[in-house]
């Protein structure tokens, strides 16, 4: 299940910091300006709320972090999450299958950006589009849900050749409100 909070200029970090447990205020506390705070306590929050929907878990959960650092439900490791952030949203998805999820801005489009992570086809379907920013965007999601779904991170992949065709993603492009996400569940 998809969990979406996009009014994260609202979202109270003073009232949302007690509600986290002491693992994720300590991550959250790392970060150097309060917006990239309020977007990860944002996250979490998401993700307590989908755990006690889904499951009617009531405990703030711990982490436990996979062999390339992919973030585990210590107590639950049979339900599986993903957790992304930008600017102008956080979103979590809560599953029974491995799952990994991306959000993105629809920032300004960088060709030189595009030509060093997409393939030849990508590549040429973004410079066809009449909004090459959306279309980077909607493929640059596809790619980190992807990779975030395996746990391999972008770190130690080849960008290009990521998607295989065979991925079970979801997309939604939200142009009016300036982001794009994408959410890759295991087959």
């Amino acid at each position: 299940m998809l969990y979406l909070n996009d009014d994260i200029e609202h979202f109270d970090l003073v009232r949302a910091l007690p509600l986290l447990s002491s693992q994720r205020l300590q991550q959250c506390m790392q970060y150097k300006h309060e917006q990239g705070r309020r977007e990860n306590a944002a996250a979490y929050l998401l993700l307590c709320e989908g755990l006690r929907q889904e499951y009617g878990i009531s405990e703030p959960p711990l982490f436990t972090f996979g062999d390339n650092g992919k973030p585990l439900l210590q107590d639950y490791p049979h339900i599986h999450f993903n957790l992304s952030h930008c600017c102008k949203a956080v979103v979590c998805v809560v599953d029974s299958r491995p799952v990994g999820v991306d959000i993105e801005v629809i920032g300004r489009y960088k060709e030189s950006l595009a030509r060093y992570t997409m393939n030849d086809c990508e590549l040429a379907s973004i410079l066809a589009s009449p909004e090459p920013a959306v279309a980077f965007a909607r493929l640059w999601t596809m790619k980190e849900a992807v990779l975030k779904l395996s746990g391999t991170g972008i770190a130690v992949s080849s960008l290009k050749d990521v998607l295989t065709g065979s991925e079970a993603i979801t997309t939604v492009v939200e142009k009016s409100k300036g982001y794009v996400y994408s959410i890759c569940k295991q087959i």
